[in-house]
């Protein structure tokens, strides 16, 4: 019985050592060139990573670059047609300038309202200042000047203007007209 016994020990140890031995093949056969391809794909993941967030940090300043170069830009639109309260005096002193160059008769120039400006409504930034000018000129003077007018710098807005024809018939009609601009409130330290 023992021999019985012996023979089956034998062929199942033989059966055993040889599934050990076809998985030890099969493993380092198989498994470990992915363990080596693993560990080379986390290397380059960790690489990629890296690469990647340096890329995300340029960009952001990039991004920055952009945003900043794009707010002087809009900040310069704004000069276009904001003036700081301060050079409200200057805007005055520009319209009579071009009214100087145009050679018109009998001009005037007053702000409507002495404290800076209207309010608008929902805006805590701007005012609106109007201002009342008067003059005598002819046709083609006014158009002139209107036209000065709505190319300045900061934005001159006509609002509203009247004509009344001359009594004496001369080439001096006398003009009144509305116009407003935007100004910047002072802001608060």
């Amino acid at each position: 019985m023992n021999s019985i016994y012996r023979k089956h020990l034998t062929t199942l140890a033989l059966t055993w050592a040889g599934c050990f031995i076809l998985f030890l093949f099969t493993y380092m056969l198989a498994l470990v060139p992915q363990q080596k391809s693993k560990k080379q794909i986390e290397k380059e993941l960790s690489e990629k990573k890296q690469l990647y967030n340096s890329t995300l940090k340029a960009t952001q300043e990039e991004t920055k670059l952009k945003l900043n170069e794009e707010i002087q830009h809009l900040q310069n639109s704004l000069k276009e047609f904001v003036i700081d309260s301060k050079d409200s005096a200057n805007l005055i002193f520009d319209i009579s300038q071009i009214a100087g160059d145009k050679k018109v008769g009998s001009f005037r120039i007053s702000a409507k309202n002495k404290q800076g400006g209207v309010e608008i409504p929902n805006c805590d930034h701007l005012r609106e200042a109007q201002i009342d000018i008067s003059f005598t000129a002819g046709f083609n003077q006014f158009a002139t000047l209107l036209s000065m007018l709505e190319r300045h710098r900061p934005v001159v807005f006509v609002d509203e203007f009247t004509i009344t024809r001359s009594e004496r018939g001369d080439l001096g009609h006398p003009v009144d007209m509305d116009v407003s601009v935007f100004v910047r409130k002072r802001q608060d330290s």
